[in-house]
C-alpha cells in the first residue's frame, strides 16, 4: 500500500548539472498519513480526585485496575486516560487506545511530560504526537524502511552549487601532507638535525586532502510542515520531528542524518563567534585554509615581534588579550590588532595561544593524543619521528594545515633565539599543553605527560621541513 500510494510522488526529474538544477518535488505520502491519524479523545473522571497531581487534569482517574481503564476507553481510537499504578503506587500510567487495543505507557513528569525521549508541555500534545507516530509507523513501516534508498540530497542547492567553488578555493596554495620515511642511509642527501642523524625523504603516495566536515545535527522542532532535505519525505510529528545542522541549517530525519555525507558548508550567519568555535567549522564558514586568528596574529608577530625577548613565554595583560578575543568575535578578519591598537606584541601572542587553547577539539585532536604521547616515548630518534609523522597524517585537513603553518612560524621564531631567547625546547614547553590535551581532563595524566607534550612540539619545530 505504501509504495503504490506514492508512485506519482517519487521525486523530481533532476540533473546532476548545477546549471540545470530544479527544486525537488516533496513527497506527500507521509504528510497525508499524518492528516489521517486518530485525534486524541480525553476520557475525564466524573469526580474530583484528591490524589490527583497538580500537573494532570481531569484525565487522571486515580488508582484503578487496568481492566477498568480498558473498559472506560470504550474501544474508541485515540481515547486516553491516566491512572495510578496499583503495582507501583506513586507512579502513573498513560492508557491509550490504538489499533483496536489498549496500550499502556509509564508516564513521567520533570517539568514536562514524557514517555520516551520527547518532552511535551501537555499530556494532550504527548498523545497527539504519539498517535501520529503510531499511525504512520503502522501504515508505512515498509515505506519508511526504504525511503532513504533514492535520496534527492545530491541535487540540493549548496551541495551541488558550492562544491566546485569550495574545492577550487581551498586547493590554491595549499600544502598537502607528505608521507616520508626516516632512515639512516649514506647514499642519500643529508638533512641535518640536533639528533645528529641522517634522514632520507622518500616520496610516497600523498594523502588526499579535502576539507570535509561532519554536520552538527541537533534535534529540532519545526513549526509548520517540513520535509527532509535528504529523502524529500515529510517529517512527521508534533515536536522534535527531525534534526537540523546548527552550522549550515540542513534539515533531515534523524535516521537520514546517518547517511548524509560529511560535506557541511557552515553558514556565516550561524557562526556566532570565532574563539571556541570548531576549527574546521570556522575555516569552512570563512572559506579559508586556516583560521583567520592564526594567520593574522602570526603575520603581526612576524612583522614586529620576532626579536621580542621571551616571545610566547612572557604574558601580556589578560584584559587586553580579552579585548583582542572580543574584537575577533565581533569583527572577524576586520579586527584591528596593529601596533596602534596593541603596542605590546605579547598581547597578540597571548591572543593566539588563547585561541588555540580554547578550541573545542585541540589542533592535535583527542583521537591522536595517545598516539603522539606514545611516539614521544620511543627511544630511537628515527622511529620516533616516523611515529609522529604517521600521527600527523591522520589529522583532519584543517588541523593539519593549521599545525603546519604554526610550526613553520615557530621555526622562524627560533632563528632569532639570540634576541628572543626562545629555542625549540622553550617553545615546546609553552605550546605542548596548548596544542595537545588528553581526551579526559585528568590533571594527573596531564602532569605526567608534560615531558612528552613538550618533546612532540619541540620535534615538530626542529623537523618542520621533514614532518610536514
Amino acid at each position: 500500500m505504501a509504495a503504490s500510494s506514492n508512485s506519482s510522488l517519487s521525486g523530481s526529474s533532476v540533473s546532476s548539472d548545477p546549471e540545470d538544477y530544479q527544486p525537488p518535488i516533496w513527497k506527500s505520502y507521509l504528510y497525508q498519513l499524518q492528516q489521517e491519524a486518530p485525534r486524541p479523545k480525553r476520557i475525564t473522571c466524573p469526580q474530583e480526585m484528591e490524589t490527583r497531581p497538580k500537573y494532570y487534569g481531569r484525565e487522571f482517574h486515580g488508582m484503578i485496575p487496568r481492566e477498568y481503564a480498558d473498559e472506560m476507553l470504550g474501544g474508541a481510537e485515540g481515547a486516553y486516560l491516566i491512572r495510578e499504578s496499583q503495582r507501583q503506587p506513586g507512579t502513573h500510567t498513560l492508557a491509550l487506545r490504538f489499533g483496536h487495543q489498549t496500550l499502556n505507557y509509564r508516564l513521567f513528569y520533570d517539568g514536562k511530560h514524557f514517555v520516551g525521549e520527547k518532552r511535551f508541555e501537555s499530556v494532550h500534545d504527548l498523545v497527539t504526537d504519539g498517535l501520529i507516530t503510531l499511525y504512520i509507523e503502522t501504515k508505512a513501516a515498509e515505506y519508511i524502511a526504504k525511503m532513504t534508498t533514492n535520496p534527492i540530497y545530491e541535487h540540493l542547492g549548496y551541495t551541488s552549487l558550492l562544491k566546485d567553488k569550495m574545492v577550487h578555493r581551498l586547493s590554491r596554495g595549499r600544502t598537502e601532507p607528505r608521507r616520508v620515511t626516516f632512515q639512516r642511509d649514506d647514499r642519500v642527501s643529508v638533512i641535518s638535525s640536533p639528533l645528529g642523524r641522517r634522514s632520507a625523504l622518500k616520496d610516497s603516495p600523498e594523502k588526499q586532502c579535502s576539507y570535509e566536515k561532519l554536520h552538527n545535527f541537533k534535534v529540532h522542532t519545526f513549526r509548520g510542515p517540513h520535509w527532509c532535505e535528504y529523502c524529500a519525505n515529510f517529517m512527521w510529528g508534533l515536536i522534535a520531528q527531525g534534526v537540523r545542522c546548527s552550522d549550515c541549517g540542513l534539515n533531515v530525519h534523524k535516521q537520514c542524518s546517518k547517511l548524509v555525507p560529511s560535506d557541511c558548508q557552515p553558514d556565516l550567519r550561524r557562526i556566532k563567534k570565532v574563539y571556541s568555535c570548531d576549527l574546521t567549522t570556522l575555516v569552512k564558514a570563512h572559506n579559508t585554509t586556516r583560521p583567520m586568528v592564526v594567520d593574522m596574529c602570526i603575520r603581526e608577530i612576524e612583522l614586529r615581534g620576532l626579536k621580542s625577548e621571551g616571545l610566547y613565554r612572557v604574558s601580556g595583560f589578560s584584559e587586553h588579550i580579552e579585548d583582542v578575543r572580543l574584537a575577533f568575535d565581533r569583527d572577524g578578519e576586520k579586527a584591528d590588532i596593529s601596533a596602534d591598537a596593541y603596542a605590546d606584541i605579547n598581547i597578540i601572542a597571548g591572543a593566539l595561544k588563547l585561541y588555540l587553547r580554547d578550541l573545542p577539539i585541540p589542533v592535535i585532536t583527542f583521537d591522536l593524543y595517545s598516539k603522539c604521547i606514545q611516539a614521544a616515548k620511543i627511544s630511537n630518534a628515527d622511529s620516533r619521528l616516523e611515529a609522529i609523522h604517521e600521527g600527523l597524517l591522520q589529522l583532519p585537513p584543517a588541523h593539519y594545515e593549521t599545525l603546519r603553518y604554526l610550526m613553520a612560524h615557530l621555526k622562524r621564531v627560533t632563528m632569532f633565539e639570540k634576541d628572543n631567547l626562545m629555542n625549540s625546547e622553550n617553545l615546546g614547553i609553552v605550546f605542548g599543553p596548548t596544542l595537545m590535551q588528553p581526551p579526559e581532563q585528568n590533571a594527573l595524566a596531564t602532569l605526567n605527560d608534560m615531558r612528552q607534550q613538550k618533546l612532540v612540539v619541540q620535534l615538530m619545530i626542529e623537523h618542520e621541513d621533514v614532518l610536514f
